[in-house]
């Protein structure tokens, strides 16, 4: 327990780009990736608009399936992190990945034109490669079989906490001693018409489609819900004697996580924010830090009325008589990244160390004076060795991880 886990690698992608230093820069800048869907007719839909991560695989009228897409972009992040890190396929450890839960969606379940299960059966005979498309943690395997990771790989669906519990999952091996290097990456591709109308129906999205880029408002009186988001982020952990002594470049490290169950309700947060506080609690004292050292939080501050209250409530809370540090959302700009956020806001928060600068969060024309926390409106340096980064997933899944500076 007296070891550092190290970061060595770090890949990303998200609606502002393809790789780690493009989406720092963009971020820096304040620019936002949101903008309208074109990959499928939104016609009727309450929001038309998302942090889109369009491929050349994609045909007009047939883009490419949720699994498929997560895997593409899963694979760009890894790869990234593993060619920043020098090392190369096989890996020796294992792959902790957070995932969205693929489920068959509407084009392929017209495919089962059957209405008793005979039919269905019957139907389905023969759809080996619908079988293999849909087989849950499929896209999670043919990553790991393409960077050659030990054993098999972990997926972890913790709703859009699953990011942060595979850092958590890769974090805990290592401590353990089971593995002397693990790739922790969360991979998110559930942007498709069904989500998007499920998520429509609960009105947890942002229904200001005609201003994309000023849509997603965190911690502002006009915040109205998320936009949602593809994208994918990866990080390379090692025991720090064993990046050492390989001659790795340390990009800084994972001090600790801590999670907390709410159980309070399927998408709500306990009115009192016991279990948030409880899992900023638990990550700072699995990292032996005490609050007044962390110098930013990378909030989950996703643009919901609720959320947003929550968290900041939350944050004065843990933070007590000493002014809470800076509270950022980097979610104004990529969107809620859902399965992906996790790991793709550790890496924010591994960037921010390294530069020593605070991404702004954007659209703060309006800022909720009764939240009563700094949310970073323009960009600008900061001095700091540590920073906390939040995950709460539906359903009470509360997941905070603490990421440190380099020697």
């Amino acid at each position: 327990m007296n070891k550092r886990t190290a970061i060595t690698g770090l890949g990303m992608v998200t609606a502002l780009g393809f790789g780690a230093e493009a989406n720092w820069a963009a971020l820096v800048a304040g620019r936002s990736g949101i903008r309208r869907i074109t990959r499928f007719d939104t016609t009727g839909m309450r929001a038309s608009i998302a942090g889109c991560v369009d491929l050349p695989e994609d045909q007009p009228g047939l883009p490419l399936s949720v699994s498929a897409r997560a895997q593409r972009l899963g694979e760009a992040a890894v790869g990234e992190a593993l060619a920043q890190a020098g090392l190369a396929a096989p890996f020796d450890g294992p792959l902790c990945i957070g995932m969205p839960p693929v489920e068959i969606e509407w084009p392929q379940r017209a495919s089962f034109s059957g209405t008793t299960y005979p039919a269905l059966i019957a139907s389905a005979t023969g759809q080996q490669a619908l079988y293999e498309e849909f087989l849950f943690g499929g896209a999670a395997t043919r990553i790991a079989e393409r960077f050659g990771t030990r054993g098999v790989p972990q997926v972890v669906t913790t709703a859009c906490a699953s990011g942060a519990s595979a850092i958590q999952l890769a974090l805990e091996a290592i401590r353990r001693g089971e593995a002397k290097m693990a790739i922790a990456a969360g991979s998110e591709a559930s942007l498709q018409p069904e989500t998007l109308i499920r998520f429509g129906l609960l009105q947890a999205l942002s229904t200001r489609n005609d201003d994309p880029e000023g849509a997603s408002r965190p911690f502002t009186l006009s915040r109205d819900g998320f936009v949602m988001a593809d994208g994918a982020g990866a990080l390379i952990l090692e025991d720090e004697e064993h990046a050492r002594a390989r001659g790795a470049t340390i990009l800084g490290y994972v001090l600790g996580a801590g999670e907390a169950a709410d159980t309070f309700h399927r998408t709500r947060s306990a009115p009192d924010g016991s279990a948030i506080i409880r899992c900023m609690q638990r990550a700072l004292d699995d990292a032996g830090l005490s609050p007044g050292e962390i110098g930013y939080v990378n909030a989950h501050g996703t643009s919901t009325p609720e959320n947003d209250k929550m968290e900041a409530m939350a944050v004065r809370a843990l933070f007590g008589e000493l002014p809470p540090p800076p509270v950022g959302s980097t979610k104004s700009m990529i969107g809620h990244t859902l399965s992906a956020a996790g790991a793709i806001e550790a890496g924010i928060c591994l960037l921010a160390l390294r530069h020593q600068m605070l991404p702004p969060t954007i659209n703060q024309a309006d800022v909720d004076p009764d939240l009563g926390v700094d949310t970073i409106p323009v960009a600008r340096p900061h001095a700091f060795r540590a920073a906390l980064s939040n995950s709460f997933g539906f359903g009470g899944q509360n997941v905070a991880v603490v990421i440190g500076a380099a020697d």
